[in-house]
């Protein structure tokens, strides 16, 4: 799956959920995508910046938590997601991931 298309599905997902609260940064694979929810509305690009939260994981991964193949949870148990930062804002993230 393209960065493109993730960033595209982020986005289409973060227009219908409350704007986070902070900054989440996804590190996938080679790629990045980046959330700011700071302001009044969620915005999602590829741009690597900073962020409050940084989530490290790979695309296939991602895929499989937003399938629900695989529980959150014993992703970062397993060490499949690596979370880094404001953990608070992590948890916000099911809104996102649809």
């Amino acid at each position: 799956m393209s960065v493109d298309l993730i960033i595209e599905q982020f986005q289409n997902a973060a227009d219908k959920a409350s704007p986070v609260g902070g900054s989440i940064k996804f590190v996938l694979d080679e790629n990045v995508v980046h959330i700011d929810g700071s302001g009044d509305a969620n915005v999602v690009t590829g741009d690597d910046k900073e962020a409050d939260c940084t989530i490290t994981t790979s695309v296939e991964t991602l895929e499989k938590l937003r399938s629900g193949d695989l529980n959150p949870m014993m992703a970062v148990m397993g060490g499949k997601v690596k979370i880094s930062g404001d953990m608070g804002l992590a948890m916000k993230l099911q809104n996102l991931l649809g």
